[in-house]
């Protein structure tokens, strides 16, 4: 006999969407730690400093959030519900300083960005997604999550897994990450941020530039990482992902008709400072995406190495 829930209601003072505020957590259509079933219900699976737990979310029909969770990680899951459905979340001072995002912004009125409130279970897909294509990344999340993440607790969909733990990850051995087709230098930047991963945790207390520096200290995480882990760990509306091969194409594209490179989306997005991140997000929510022409980067295999 499974477990009874802990269970919450929750009735936010604004409308919650929750297929676009809980996106950027979401690995592809096979993640194994995020579902959204038949229902329409969410399922999170998540590790907690009192152990894994699994989240469901479901918006009722009267604009009021019903939560449920198991596990050891049930309290604080439960506990950080209106932070991950973007409670904390403050655009005020935000202005649209091109159509393009003016434009997103009417059409996405309930736009937030939501915080998990921990660093850990996002960090370890970020590092994964560094220097290679989001196949690769989403296929070694989901082979880490199978052989080395403990079921998610509770009724969750079948395969749902929580993330390895800090623990886990130091004790996979050399072949083990071959067989994930985790390069040399993304699992040295997972296991060195393993060893620390408790003091970690302190950047999303920190937050902003602050929390992205602690974060840094580890070597194999640099400006991108942190971006990418502040943007899901404490929902930072000026962390932009510097670095990355897709979106100065899609900012550019948008906002000047051109692709930039990194310097020219800083000075484009300097107007926005210090809410750049979530002019990126209107962006991306509203479907602007990088043309589809020029090169792309190759799949590799490194299993096959």
């Amino acid at each position: 006999m499974s477990e009874p829930p802990a269970t919450r209601r929750w009735r936010p003072p604004f409308t919650v969407d929750l297929p676009t505020v809980l996106a950027p957590l979401r690995r592809g259509k096979g993640d194994p730690c995020l579902r959204q079933d038949e229902s329409g219900r969410f399922w999170l699976a998540a590790n907690t400093p009192t152990g894994a737990g699994t989240l469901m979310l479901r918006a009722g029909a009267d604009g009021a959030v019903e939560a449920r969770a198991w596990g050891g990680g049930a309290e604080p899951l439960l506990e950080g519900v209106p932070a991950l459905l973007g409670a904390d979340d403050d655009d005020s001072g935000f202005v649209a300083h091109h159509d393009a995002v003016a434009w997103a912004r009417r059409r996405l009125p309930t736009l937030r960005l939501g915080a998990t409130g921990r660093v850990w279970d996002v960090l370890i897909p970020a590092v994964l997604e560094q220097k290679v294509t989001g196949y690769e990344a989403r296929r070694s999340w989901r082979e880490l999550c199978r052989r080395f993440g403990e079921p998610a607790p509770g009724p969750a969909p079948a395969g749902m897994r929580v993330p390895p733990t800090p623990a886990a990850i130091r004790s996979i051995v050399d072949w083990n990450w071959h067989k994930a087709g985790v390069d040399h230098s993304r699992r040295s930047a997972l296991i060195a941020a393993a060893r620390v991963a408790h003091r970690l945790e302190r950047a999303a207390t920190l937050r902003g530039a602050e929390g992205r520096s602690l974060l840094r200290h580890v070597p194999g995480i640099g400006v991108w990482t942190a971006a990418e882990i502040a943007q899901r760990a404490w929902g930072d509306p000026d962390a932009v992902s510097f670095g990355d091969f897709h979106i100065p194409a899609i900012v550019g594209h948008a906002l000047v008709g051109r692709a930039l490179d990194d310097e020219g989306m800083h000075a484009v997005l300097a107007p926005y400072a210090p809410q750049r991140q979530r002019a990126v997000r209107y962006l991306e929510a509203a479907g602007y995406s990088r043309p589809r022409f020029g090169p792309r980067m190759p799949v590799r295999d490194y299993r096959a190495i």
